[in-house]
């Protein structure tokens, strides 16, 4: 959260320059999408704008005031709801057709994966898919990752040089998989340019 504070006036740029981050944002418009849409980890809205194009409305909940205003000054839509919420302790007050985060997955400590994928399904409504996007493996290159320590970490600088250590879990999209499925749920997970897209139903109930 400290990183994300600190860092959200610099959160766009890599959306601008780079094309693999630019062929994601368009292929969100070949995703099964629809209903009412909740967004986890919403960030400063780079894809909150593009949800409710497709949705009945988008609830985006994030930590960091800070990315909330830059999401809030770019969307401005009456069909979206911005709350500001630690996503390891907030319980949604209703269930949704589509549970949708970008990059966040990543961010979660494998200790707690259990449990975050249980509150996914606990926010989907019956027939409701989680549609997930992140970084895969090849992405780890590109990390300073920090070895022998008790869960995966990399170290992220910010223009004014400060360091922050941030959880960062590359996902095999196979072993990721597999583990859903060990979960109960049902999960199809694509390569894209060196990152991943998955759409997962949750066990039935």
């Amino acid at each position: 959260m400290a990183y994300y504070r600190a860092g959200a006036a610099e959160y766009d740029r890599p959306y601008a320059e780079r094309e693999d981050l630019q062929e994601l944002l368009a292929a969100i418009d070949g995703l099964p999408i629809s209903g009412d849409v909740l967004e986890l980890a919403c960030g400063t809205g780079q894809w909150t704008s593009l949800l409710a194009a497709r949705a009945h409305s988008v609830t985006a909940v994030d930590a960091v005031a800070e990315v909330l205003d830059f999401a809030r000054a770019r969307t401005g839509l009456s069909t979206v709801r911005f709350l500001e919420a630690d996503l390891f302790t907030w319980q949604p007050p209703r269930r949704y057709d589509t549970v949708f985060f970008a990059f966040w997955l990543s961010h979660v400590p494998p200790t707690r994966l259990p449990g975050f994928w249980n509150s996914v399904a606990s926010a989907l409504a019956p027939g409701g898919k989680a549609i997930f996007i992140d970084d895969g493996p090849a992405a780890a290159a590109e990390e300073e990752v920090l070895v022998n320590q008790p869960i995966p970490v990399a170290l992220r600088r910010l223009d004014d040089e400060s360091e922050y250590r941030i959880v960062k879990v590359f996902h095999d999209p196979r072993t990721l998989t597999d583990d859903l499925t060990a979960l109960g749920w049902s999960a199809r997970i694509r390569l894209m340019a060196g990152q991943f897209i998955g759409i997962a139903e949750p066990p039935p109930t």
